[in-house]
């Protein structure tokens, strides 16, 4: 069962589009999967159309009308590959998002003891600091804050942090405030995470007198 779910202010900023694009990802990964999510986002979404209904209508470009025929003449786009996963070893049953369609899935690297990544590039979106994180059973990632919001969706195993429990299907958000050390459960756990601003390490910070 799913506990945690992306803040009513995520949600939002998805539903009218200005979320970033490796957030994006990441939500919409959950709300595949979660009923409640998407009961929300429909919500959202009928009382955004009720605002828009409500707008003074503003008037279209001379051309505008043109251009949407021109656009009709035009081939279909050809639906983005899946997500490639053949380099990856993932645990049995385990397949990616469908949100990560068309995604190009980085090899698995190690970054310390039980602990792996691997680079998730959004061809449209190269920027974002997407990545999926793969933890043996009970390891610990190091303690840290973050420069900015980061949203981890628990795509199988779980993990705990001082903010609580997350199990398959649930999805942490952190921001600045936040510090913690997440603790995979005896399975371990492969998750899916969106970083903007990177980590930080209040270890280090200290150390130096930052």
């Amino acid at each position: 069962m799913i506990s945690h779910h992306p803040s009513p202010e995520t949600l939002l900023a998805h539903a009218a589009g200005t979320l970033l694009a490796g957030h994006t990802v990441v939500v919409v990964a959950h709300v595949q999967g979660c009923a409640h999510c998407q009961a929300a986002l429909t919500r959202m979404e009928a009382l955004g159309g009720a605002l828009m209904e409500d707008l003074a209508p503003e008037p279209l470009a001379a051309e505008a009308f043109a251009q949407v025929l021109a656009r009709l003449d035009e081939p279909a786009p050809k639906p983005p590959p899946p997500p490639r996963q053949t380099n990856l070893a993932l645990p049995s049953g385990l397949r990616l998002p469908v949100a990560l369609r068309g995604a190009q899935i980085g090899r698995w690297l190690r970054i310390g003891r039980g602990l792996r990544y691997s680079r998730v590039r959004l061809p449209w979106a190269p920027e974002q600091n997407v990545m999926l994180l793969k933890v043996a059973g009970g390891r610990k990632v190091l303690h840290h804050s973050h420069g900015g919001m980061e949203l981890t969706q628990v795509l199988w195993g779980g993990f705990h942090d001082e903010t609580g429990q997350y199990g398959p299907g649930d999805i942490g958000e952190a921001d600045e405030t936040t510090e913690h050390q997440p603790i995979a459960d005896p399975e371990g756990c492969v998750c899916l995470a969106s970083l903007e601003g990177g980590l930080r390490l209040p270890w280090f910070t200290r150390l130096l007198g930052w």
